[in-house]
Formats: C-alpha cells, sequence, structure tokens
C-alpha cells in the first residue's frame, strides 16, 4: 500500500511539476503579448533608438535577455521566443545582446517603416569630414554609459591623428557639447595634456537638462578619466548632475556654458569655428551634442523669453502661478502633472490633437489621475495662436479662446541639427533596421 501511495505521489509530481511550468511560462507569453498589443495599439510600437532585433530561428527562449535589460517590461518572451515588447522604451544600451546565450540578438537602427538618419562615421569616430569626429547620442548611442565610452575613446584617437604644433591662439580640439560624451571627453583632452575648450549652448550636463524633476535614469558604472569609476544603475536627474558638477570641480574643468556653436568651416588646414559669443581656431572638433539639438518653437507671437520656456527644472518656483504647458509627449505630461502637484498653480494642458497618446503607460496613469484630480486642466484639439503680456490665446477649429497666463512652457520636441551638421559637409545615412 505504501509503495503504491509513494508511485502516485512521484507520479503526481512528474506530472504537476511540468504542468505548473508550462501554466506559468504560459501567463508571462500571454502577458508580454498583451504589453505588446498595448504598444501597437497607443503607437509606442518604434523604438526611437538603437534596439536589438532577435532571429526567432536561433533564439532558444533561455530569457536571459529579459534578465539583463534594466528597464522594466521591455523585452519578454512570447511563445518561448525573446521579443520586444515595450520598443519605445528602449534605449539602447545592448546588455540583452550580451547577454543572450546563442548570439541570437542584433542591435540595429531604425525599423522597416522607421528610419533614423545617422552621420556617416568611423572606427575612430570621425566622419567624412576630415578632423570632425562625433560621439554620444549623435552617432545613435543614447545610454549615458556608452556616450562615456565614445568620448573618452574618440579623444583618444584624436590624439593619434595629432602632430605637435606651436601656436597659442590654436586649439588642439574643440568640443561641443558637455552632456556625458562631451564630459569624457573634456575629462580625457585633460589627461592627454592637449589645449582645448568645451561649449554648450546650454549649461553642464546637455541632454539629461531636459529631463522632467526627479526621473529616474538608467545607466551603468561608468569609468571618467582622471576622476575614476561611477558606480551608480538608477539615479534621479538632480543627483546625476552633481555627480558631474563635482566631477568638474574635482578635475578643475570649465566649460564655456551659453555659447552655441553656429558654425564651422575650414580655413588654412585648421578650423575656424564661430559661436554666439567669439570665434575659435581649432585642428580639431568633436561634436558630442544630443540628437534633440535646439527645442523646436512653435513660431507664434509673443514667443519669446522670459515669457515662454522649453524646459522645465524647479515646479516649485512656478507656485501659485497661471501656467500653460504645450505638448503631447511624455515630457509635456511629466511637466504638466510636476507643476500641478502644488495645489496653489493653475495648470493647463494644450495638445492640437482630441486625446494623448504615445506615451509611456505610468505616464498615462498620472496624467489621469491629475485631471481627475483637478490639477491638470487638458486642452485638447486647440493650438496657441500668440502669446499676449498676462494671456494667451487658443484657437480650436474657427473659435479662439482667451487664457489668462502667467507662463508658458512648450514642450514640441526639438529641431534635429541636421542642417548644422550639413554646413560642415557630414554626410549621412538612413537606417531602415539596419546595423
Amino acid at each position: 500500500m505504501l509503495e503504491t501511495l509513494i508511485y502516485v505521489a512521484v507520479g503526481l509530481l512528474v506530472v504537476l511539476i511540468p504542468g505548473v511550468y508550462w501554466y506559468r511560462e504560459r501567463s508571462k507569453s500571454k502577458r508580454a503579448a498583451e504589453t505588446l498589443t498595448k504598444a501597437v495599439e497607443s503607437g509606442r510600437d518604434q523604438p526611437v533608438s538603437l534596439h536589438p532585433v532577435i532571429d526567432p530561428n536561433i533564439c532558444i527562449g533561455s530569457g536571459a535577455c529579459v534578465r539583463a535589460c534594466p528597464e522594466q517590461n521591455v523585452l519578454g518572451l512570447i511563445d518561448n521566443a525573446g521579443k520586444l515588447i515595450s520598443p519605445s522604451n528602449c534605449i539602447g544600451h545592448g546588455m540583452c545582446q550580451a547577454a543572450c546565450p546563442v548570439n541570437a540578438i542584433t542591435l540595429v537602427f531604425g525599423t522597416e517603416t522607421r528610419g533614423v538618419d545617422i552621420p556617416h562615421l568611423k572606427g575612430t569616430f570621425e566622419t567624412n569630414v576630415p578632423g570632425v569626429y562625433i560621439a554620444g547620442e549623435l552617432g545613435g548611442m543614447g545610454l549615458i554609459r556608452n556616450a562615456v565610452t565614445q568620448g573618452r575613446q574618440a579623444t583618444e584617437y584624436i590624439v593619434k591623428s595629432l602632430e605637435r604644433e606651436d601656436g597659442q591662439d590654436l586649439l588642439d580640439l574643440l568640443i561641443v557639447g558637455s552632456g556625458p560624451a562631451g564630459i569624457a571627453a573634456s575629462l580625457q583632452a585633460k589627461e592627454e595634456g592637449l589645449r582645448f575648450v568645451t561649449i554648450d549652448q546650454d549649461d553642464l550636463g546637455g541632454t539629461i537638462l531636459s529631463y522632467p524633476r526627479r526621473k529616474l535614469v538608467m545607466t551603468q558604472p561608468m569609468e571618467l578619466p582622471g576622476y575614476g569609476t561611477i558606480k551608480v544603475r538608477e539615479v534621479e536627474k538632480e543627483n546625476l548632475l552633481s555627480t558631474f558638477q563635482s566631477v568638474f570641480q574635482k578635475t578643475d574643468l570649465t566649460v564655456q556654458t551659453g555659447e552655441k556653436c553656429e558654425r564651422v568651416s575650414r580655413e588654412n588646414g585648421h578650423f575656424r569655428i564661430v559661436t554666439s559669443k567669439q570665434e575659435y581656431r581649432a585642428r580639431r572638433v568633436l561634436l558630442a551634442i544630443g540628437r534633440r539639438g535646439t527645442p523646436r518653437k512653435l513660431g507664434v507671437p509673443g514667443e519669446k523669453p522670459p515669457r515662454v520656456y522649453y524646459r522645465l527644472t524647479d515646479p516649485e518656483h512656478f507656485a501659485g502661478k497661471k501656467i500653460l504647458v504645450v505638448g503631447g509627449g511624455d515630457s509635456a505630461v511629466e511637466a504638466a502633472v510636476s507643476l500641478g502637484e502644488n495645489r496653489s498653480t493653475t495648470v493647463h494642458l494644450s495638445y492640437r490633437r482630441d486625446k494623448i497618446f504615445r506615451i509611456k503607460e505610468g505616464n498615462t496613469k498620472r496624467l489621469k489621475e491629475a485631471i481627475e484630480g483637478g490639477t491638470v486642466i487638458p486642452m485638447y484639439g486647440t493650438e496657441v495662436a500668440r502669446i499676449e503680456d498676462d494671456h494667451v490665446i487658443l484657437r480650436e477649429g474657427e473659435d479662439e479662446h482667451r487664457l489668462d497666463n502667467d507662463q508658458v512652457f512648450v514642450f514640441a520636441g526639438g529641431v534635429l541639427p541636421t542642417e548644422f551638421l550639413q554646413s560642415i559637409g557630414i554626410e549621412f545615412t538612413r537606417k531602415f533596421g539596419e546595423v
């Protein structure tokens, strides 16, 4: 009798364990498929940068890529094969590719339906224009650690290309941009003893400055030349910027902030760089600028500072004000919600379409709660017609509405620096799901 019970128990375990495993994996597959369906329905099925393509003929469904991704719910297993289920949330760090045990993952730019313009770069980060280099986000690498690595490596290649020349008025290198790539390049240039200047049209931090307050930034431990390793994986925007400022203070580096690069031309074998403040002469130029470039403006009467801002740094500074946020993307929603957290602030959100979509699931939830709580007032189907001293005129179809207002925030994306780069002579390739 006992022996029979043992056989029955073993038999049940033999059936039950695979059954539980199958049920659990099937449930994961179903949830992953639902996430992908939501991404498609909300128009967030197109990755914005470098991203993985998984070959189903090679993939063994180990799930190593899913576990390796530090972002939440970007990759999943559907029918026992890896799949990009939240494409627009992918930031292209490539950890999934490194984790795959069978090399089933390729990192590519663009998709079959959406091309991405990438400048021509050699393995040394030099463009088709001899002496002009690109590192970081502009070259397609958006992850902070990757940008830092590229900034350092590009400077190392620049050093190898240089032959020492006398002339105190001639820089070895002009670095444009003080984001992660520009910071690393500046530190490496100092280590190499180069005569260099770093400029930025905004301030130290580059694209990170445009992130909303308290935004969590995903990165990996990174090595900064002359400073050491920064061991962070998840950090708030403000803390990351503070870290970069500390790095500059400890290494005695400076950035010429508020100085926009307007023109780069070759003269007498060197480069003449014209900025919004002065001119430089340099032997090499490193462009470490973001793909976002300059904030896109509405182009309406009255759109000028300090009446209009294009990024939000401190919502508390605008407490008690009448605010209009313009835009329908994640940045606009995050700014509106943050401003509305102070009940004394009146926040209107204007968007030209009849609803907001293509934003992150978390932001969809936060916006819904803010609207229901009355902290954000939506004005869908409207566009700004003009901005006056104490009010804004919004156009809705053929009608116009007056809205009392103290401050306008515009989040209409950025103008890619394509025209500026083409004026230098830099060529582009449009990638459609290609390496």
